[in-house]
C-alpha cells in the first residue's frame, strides 16, 4: 500500500500529464481534443483539492493543533481555481494566446505549490497522520472514475 505521500504526488503526476495534453492540443489549435483533456485535468484537479481540503487538511489541522501551513496551501488552491475559471474562458472562446499565457502562469504555480507540499506538507502529515492507508483507500473508494 502506498502513503498518503505517495498517492497524492501521484495525483500531482496525473494532473500535471492531463495540464500538458490540453496545452499541447491548444498551441496546435486541436480544439476538441483540447476540451477533452482540459476537463480531464479540470475533474483531476478538483478531486485532488477536495481530498486535501475535505480530508487531510482537517485531519492535520487536529493532530497538530494549528491550521497555518494548510491556510496557505487553501488560499493557493483558491487562486488555482481563478486560473482555471479564466482558462475555461479562453479555451471556450478558442483564444489560443490568452489561453497559453494563463497555462505558463497555472503551471509555475502548480509547480511551486505542489513542490511546498511533496517536500514539506506531506512528510509532516506522514509524520502525525501515518502511512494513512484508511484515508488512500477512502479515497480511492470515492475516485471519480
Amino acid at each position: 500500500m502506498s502513503s498518503i505521500s505517495e498517492y497524492m504526488i501521484a495525483k500531482h503526476r496525473k494532473c500535471d500529464d492531463f495540464f500538458t495534453e490540453a496545452e499541447s492540443a491548444v498551441a496546435e489549435g486541436h480544439w476538441p481534443l483540447a476540451l477533452l483533456k482540459w476537463q480531464d485535468f479540470a475533474r483531476e484537479l478538483t478531486e485532488h483539492l477536495a481530498q486535501e481540503e475535505e480530508v487531510l487538511f482537517p485531519q492535520f489541522e487536529q493532530a497538530m493543533d494549528m491550521a497555518g501551513p494548510t491556510q496557505v496551501m487553501r488560499m493557493e488552491h483558491q487562486q488555482m481555481r481563478a486560473l482555471v475559471q479564466s482558462l475555461d474562458n479562453a479555451l471556450a472562446a478558442k483564444e489560443k494566446d490568452e489561453y497559453l499565457g494563463l497555462s505558463e502562469t497555472l503551471m509555475v504555480m502548480m509547480q511551486q505549490h505542489n513542490m511546498k507540499e511533496e517536500m514539506m506538507l506531506y512528510p509532516m502529515m506522514a509524520q502525525h497522520l501515518g502511512d494513512g492507508e484508511q484515508i488512500i483507500e477512502g479515497f480511492k473508494a470515492s475516485a471519480v472514475a
